[in-house]
Formats: C-alpha cells, structure tokens, sequence
C-alpha cells in the first residue's frame, strides 16, 4: 500500500487484522539533504517508510549552512505520516540519527547566525563546510595529544576548527551571545526530550571527548577556545550518555505534539548517521547468506556507508592507530570496542556534481523522464549500448579522474588538494557524459577500494583488475605533480 502526502510517497506494508499487537519503532534518519523515517516492527521489518527534502545554503564557495528548524519540521512531517494508522500505544521508542552538523543557538535556544548576513534562521553550520581552513591548520599545528586520536590529523568538517572560526569571525553576533552548541544529532534529542545531554557517539568522533578521560582542559586552552572550560564545558556538553541509552524522561508534550506520538515515547540517545549505518552492518545476523564472515568475530567485518560523503568504519578489541585514519574511538559506535573509520567528502555530491553541470545534462534529463528511467539507470544502460563489444571498464581507457573536488579525508589527509580529470575532447554529447560519469565511478570506488588498506572494496567482474591498479597509480604521480605545483608558485 502506498499513500501520498504533498508530493512525497510513503510506503506501508500493513500486518494481518488476526495477528497479535506488536511494538513498533520510530527511527529518523537526517542525510545531507533530505530527512527519512521508518517505523520498524518489533521483528526488524520495515513496515513504514517516508522522507522530505531539506533545504542547503551556499552563500559562498566551501560555506554550507542549514536551519535547525527545517530540519525539524521535516522530522515531524515525515514522523506523522509513517505512524499514520497505528495505535500509538504499540509505539515503544523512537531514535535519531543525524549528520555531524554544527547547531547553534542562545541561551534560550532560539537559532543564532552562523553567517556574516545576520541571518539566524540559518544557524546550522554542515559537516562539508569547509570554510574553517586556517583555523584547522593551527590546531593541527599544535601536534597535540588528542589528534592521535584523530588519524594524527583534525579534519576540518569536525567541531573544534568551525567554533574557532566562529569565535574569530562572529564574536559579538554568535559568540558571545551562543548558549550551546550542538552536533545535529544531539541537538534533535534535545528538541525531543528537553535534555541537554550529548551521545558519546558525537563527542568522541567529533569534539575530541574520550570515554575514559572526558575532556581535555590543555587542548581547547592550546587552541583559544579557553571560554568552553571556564563554564564546565556547559555549552558543548558535561551530561554524555551512550549510544542508545534513554534520554531523560522521553518525549516533551510539545515534541510530543509536533511529532504525532505520546507524550513520554522513550527515546534514544542519538548516533552520527554513518556510525548508524555502520552499526547495522558490523551488527547484522548474517546466518544463512553463505557470506565470509558468518561465524567470524565482528572485528572481520568493514563496514563502507555510501551517501554525499562515504566512510569506511571497523572495530576492534584493542586501539589501532592508523595516520590519516580518524579515531581509534572507543565505545563510539560498539560498545567495548574501537572504532576506526576512513572516507571521501565527496563521493555522491561528486556524481551528481559531474553529471548535473555537464552540458548534455538536459538531453539526459529528457531522455530519462521519457523512458520513466532515473537518470542513472539510464546512463548505465547508455554505457552498454556504447561498449560494442569491450568490456564496459575499458571505455575510459584514454579517461580518467581523480575525485578529491572537496579535498582528500583519508588517508591522504590533504584538504587542499584538488579534483583532476585527464583526457577531456571537445566532444559535448551525451556518449562523453555516460563516459565522464563511468570514470568518476571508477575513481571513487578505486580510491574507497586503496582507503586505509583494507583490500578491494569493489571488485570489478569486467576487464583487468591491473587496469584499475594503473589508473590509481598515474593519479598519485599527478597527485604528486600537483603539491609540487602548488609549492613552486608559492614562491611567485
């Protein structure tokens, strides 16, 4: 059965009338751009599913903000639809998960500016933003104890770079007058509960909290950030509870109200969205699927979590320190167990972004909508026609991208480096589009396969397997040519 609600569908399979009451769960998931919820059954079946765009501002290259209470209101419209014709008592609990975005507000903790326009609706700093450049690069400077626990190198999308930034940049306007500040995800269990409590997911992989020692008083000193120490670490967190753990007395009456559930529905401490992800695959019953790591610990297991960005998430029973790897985080996804996780800050935007700007787009647009194909599947049948007879790897044999358009995460740990494509014609049709779009596959999965070590993520069942290892290995040396460029010019 589906219904539809102001353009958005939402999917229900509905249990048999005879069957006895179960309890359901309500989980809300908020990506990059949109917002999901599923109600879940007590048996894990999906028996509900719906989700709502939400809305990104550029105001500038490498700036991209957010409104928490957009972000809200979709996670209230997109709750109400999939509880729809459910017996609210049947409802047990409800988490959230949520991309690790920076939310500010007051005292009283209405939004606050994270812009120099003065525009406080937009008070949501996202985790791309990449505008806390300088500030990153002197905290890294400082080579300070906590960045071992980080890959040895702060990325510039976690928390500390981006309040420097805002205390150097909107003192008077967000600064002074912030009265916390929030990774996203603990932010909605705020909204929901009233508790200002943080999941030690956010804190560990975000903000530079252990789970055995808390806080580092010499760190956020070092940095010029002594103001968080001064008040007890009130605005960025001294309650931290885990992963899962109840959060205050569940559900407000006004939460309550805006989400269409009853008052006091338990709910969840909070996890990053990838973490969730990574917990459902590191996590999952695998019996019966004939698949290598059934029977195994899940320290074998690796998880790779695939959306605008990507990561690559493992556990492990004692820490491991990988350079331009983040953590070993413990008890950060796992409890009992450290966490290590590598990635891309642009992997699906960078589909979109190659494929969307390409002057062919509107043709593939038309073509799309008139054979009721997305714009992808028709492009890959589009690869097939054009293969004639070689395997489909092979069209991009004069072709190839590298895909750090928004800097390299890991393992290269470089956030300055630059996206290259090399073998550009003057062709403008759709054929070269469909090419464009199958190197920038091949350049995120080689990159995702080579990440950290971890052995080949995408396997390819076409073509050579060397032929992939090659087109790695000339965009290192370009790689290489590229920082030698840029050294060279720093001195004109």
């Amino acid at each position: 059965m589906s219904w539809q609600f102001d353009n958005h569908t939402v999917l229900v399979k509905m249990h048999s009338k005879k069957q006895a009451p179960v309890n359901y769960y309500v989980g809300i998931d908020v990506g990059s751009a949109s917002v999901r919820a599923a109600l879940v059954d007590e048996f894990g079946t999906v028996v509900a599913h719906a989700d709502q765009p939400i809305q990104i501002w550029e105001p500038q290259a490498d700036h991209y903000e957010q409104s928490s209470a957009d972000i809200w209101a979709a996670c209230c419209s997109v709750t109400k639809k999939v509880v729809c014709g459910v017996d609210a008592r049947q409802i047990r609990g409800l988490g959230f998960d949520a991309t690790c975005s920076l939310v500010v507000v007051d005292k009283q903790f209405q939004p606050l500016a994270v812009n120099c326009e003065g525009q406080n609706h937009r008070n949501v700093i996202m985790w791309m933003d990449h505008r806390a450049v300088s500030q990153v690069d002197r905290i890294n400077q400082t080579q300070h104890r906590v960045l071992s626990y980080v890959g040895g190198t702060m990325s510039v999308e976690m928390q500390p770079p981006k309040l420097l930034w805002i205390k150097e940049n909107l003192q008077e306007s967000c600064w002074e007058k912030a009265g916390y500040f929030f990774d996203l995800p603990d932010f909605l269990s705020w909204k929901a509960t009233g508790v200002t409590a943080r999941s030690l997911c956010t804190l560990v992989c975000k903000w530079t909290y252990t789970s055995d020692g808390g806080w580092d008083d010499s760190f956020w000193q070092m940095i010029g950030l002594e103001d968080l120490v001064k008040d007890k670490y009130e605005k960025i967190g001294n309650h931290v509870l885990s992963p899962g753990e109840a959060v205050g007395k569940g559900l407000t009456a006004e939460a309550a109200r805006d989400l269409g559930l009853p008052e006091g529905t338990a709910v969840a401490a909070s996890l990053i969205d990838a973490h969730a992800g990574g917990l459902g695959v590191i996590g999952a019953d695998v019996k019966g699927h004939n698949l290598p790591c059934e029977n195994q610990p899940i320290t074998s297991r690796v998880a790779m979590i695939c959306g605008t960005s990507s990561c690559h998430m493992g556990v492990s029973e004692t820490p491991i320190f990988v350079p331009g790897v983040w953590g070993p985080y413990f008890s950060a996804m796992v409890p009992g167990f450290w966490l290590n996780e590598g990635g891309q800050s642009a992997t699906g935007k960078l589909i979109e972004h190659v494929v969307r700007g390409h002057v062919a787009f509107p043709e593939l647009q038309a073509k799309a909508k008139a054979s009721s194909q997305s714009i992808y599947t028709y492009l890959n049948s589009h690869l097939d026609l054009i293969k004639k007879s070689l395997p489909v790897g092979f069209l991009t044999v004069d072709l190839h991208v590298w895909p750090d358009f928004h800097g390299n995460r890991s393992p290269l740990t470089d956030l300055t480096l630059k996206g290259m494509v090399v073998g550009l014609t003057l062709s403008r049709g759709l054929d070269e589009l469909a090419l464009i779009y199958l190197a920038t596959i091949q350049a995120i999965a080689e990159a995702m396969a080579k990440m950290g070590k971890i052995g080949r993520v995408v396997q390819p069942n076409h073509g050579d397997k060397r032929f992939y290892d090659k087109k790695y290995e000339v965009f290192l040396k370009l790689v290489e040519h590229q920082r030698e460029y840029r050294s060279i010019m720093k001195g004109f």
